[in-house]
């Protein structure tokens, strides 16, 4: 490219979006409108979508027409996943700004910490709860950033509706002394995770994908979920159902 059709690029590129539309440089009024009418009913239906419908329909929504999402077996189940419920927000506590768990899950969660750090553990929290919208678009983010079906990213990643972490119960744990291992399967080689082994039941947390785990999902050492409750151990049982299953065979 030469000199002048460098700066003629970038000329171009400087002009603004809605300048481009039309050889005149302009928008026709028509053509405003039609777009502003768009932007407008579609921020008004996905407003009603949110509002109006059970989590689930919403999800089934949202995804229906997307090729290779899946089919829901008979016990529920989704690419593996088990469907739950979104947390309400009256039963959120925060762990840190930006990171929020169930309240039934947070003192468990702090006691199981301090006594961590007591024993030289730095034991964080990576990630709590995620609303359903938010899972959607981690979700479907990972086909952008891996080029994988469904079938494939939900192995890393649950649909929309369908993750723990909806609940308010599921944590993300890090060690604050080897940073690299975050997300990552060496992260079982690091003394929070041995540390966890070792103490989480103690304060009711189950690792919730251990390796050749029945629901075909991939070994995630970091994803643990409180089970200290009723209200928890009754979202899980599904889930727990199984593993039992696979235990007796």
């Amino acid at each position: 490219m030469s000199k002048g059709e460098h700066s003629e690029s970038n000329n171009f590129s400087e002009i603004p979006l809605a300048r481009r539309l039309s050889p005149s440089g302009r928008i026709s009024s028509s053509k405003f409108r039609y777009v502003l009418f768009g932007t407008v009913f579609l921020t008004l239906f996905t407003v009603f979508i949110s509002i109006n419908l059970a989590p689930n329909q919403s999800i089934n929504i949202l995804t229906k027409g997307r090729k290779n999402i899946g089919k829901i077996s008979k016990d529920g189940r989704l690419l593996g996943h088990f469907p739950y419920p979104e947390a309400s927000t009256k039963n959120l506590k925060t762990v840190y700004p930006g990171l929020k768990v169930h309240k039934n899950t947070f003192n468990a969660l702090a006691k199981m910490r301090s006594v961590a750090a007591s024993e030289g553990i730095k034991l964080i929290v990576l990630s709590g709860y995620r609303s359903i919208n938010l899972q959607k678009e981690i979700f479907y983010s990972n086909k952008s950033f891996r080029n994988q079906i469904a079938i494939e990213r939900a192995k890393v990643s649950a649909p929309p509706g369908y993750s723990e972490h909806s609940t308010g119960y599921a944590v993300d744990f890090g060690d604050g002394t080897m940073r690299d291992t975050d997300f990552e399967v060496s992260f079982e080689k690091t003394p929070a995770f041995l540390w966890l082994q070792r103490n989480a039941a103690k304060y009711h947390f189950v690792l919730s994908f251990p390796k050749g785990n029945p629901q075909g999902i991939s070994y995630e050492p970091w994803h643990w979920r409180f089970e200290g409750t009723v209200e928890a151990l009754r979202q899980f049982e599904p889930a727990n159902k199984l593993q039992i299953k696979k235990r007796l065979k």
